[in-house]
C-alpha cells in the first residue's frame, strides 16, 4: 500500500466493525485503534506498550489493529499484513499478529510458512488465502481508512475512542491516557 491511495470517505476515523476489525477486549472499554506495520520497529514498540496496557486493564481496555504497510521502505509489510489476514481466515489472526511482531526481523516467505505451521494452521489454505484477492482486499480496506482519515500519514498511529492520539504511546502515558476520563 501507499501513502497515494485516494478516497472518497469523509475525514476521522472509520468506525469498529466487530464483523470486519480485529478486536479484543471488553465491549465498555476505551478503544484504541492502532494503524501499523509489521516491519516498523515503533510499530513494534507500540505493540509492546499497547499489550501492557491491556493486561493492566483487561475488559478495561480494547483494542483493534488495522493494517497500515508502508511498503516504500518495508519491503516485507504487504506480505505480513496479508499472512496475519490469512491466520485470520483460520481464527488465528492474533496469535499471528503477536508472531510477526516478536519476529519481526524474520519476515520472508519461508519464515511466514514457519509461522503458520508453528500455530498449527493448514499451511496450503493460509498459502492459497495469502495470495488471494480477498485477504489483498481486507488490509487495502485498513489502508484507505486510514488515509481517509487524514490523520494517518506513518506507523504506528493510534485512536483513542476515535480521535486520533498524537502523544507517547509508552505504557505509563497510554494508562494514564485512558484512565483520565
Amino acid at each position: 500500500m501507499s501513502p497515494d491511495v485516494s478516497s472518497d470517505h469523509a475525514r476521522g476515523m472509520a468506525p469498529l466493525d466487530d464483523r470486519v476489525d480485529h478486536v479484543r477486549g471488553g465491549a465498555a472499554g476505551r478503544v484504541i485503534v492502532e494503524y501499523g506495520d509489521y516491519e516498523c520497529p515503533y510499530s513494534r514498540r507500540a505493540f509492546r506498550y499497547i499489550e501492557r496496557v491491556e493486561a493492566q486493564l483487561g475488559d478495561g481496555v480494547r483494542f483493534a489493529f488495522r493494517h497500515f504497510p508502508l511498503t516504500e521502505i518495508h519491503p516485507h509489510a504487504l506480505a505480513a499484513s496479508r499472512a496475519a489476514e490469512a491466520a485470520a481466515l483460520q481464527d488465528r489472526f492474533w496469535e499471528m499478529h503477536a508472531l510477526l511482531f516478536h519476529r519481526q526481523q524474520a519476515l520472508e516467505e519461508a519464515d511466514l510458512r514457519g509461522y503458520a505451521a508453528q500455530l498449527e494452521l493448514d499451511v496450503e489454505r493460509f498459502d492459497a488465502d495469502r495470495a488471494s484477492a480477498g485477504v489483498l482486499e481486507r488490509v487495502r480496506r485498513d489502508a484507505e481508512s486510514g488515509l481517509a482519515s487524514g490523520e494517518v500519514r506513518g506507523t504506528p498511529t493510534l485512536f483513542i475512542d476515535g480521535v486520533v492520539y498524537r502523544g507517547a504511546y509508552d505504557t505509563a502515558t497510554l494508562l494514564q491516557e485512558v484512565t483520565d476520563s
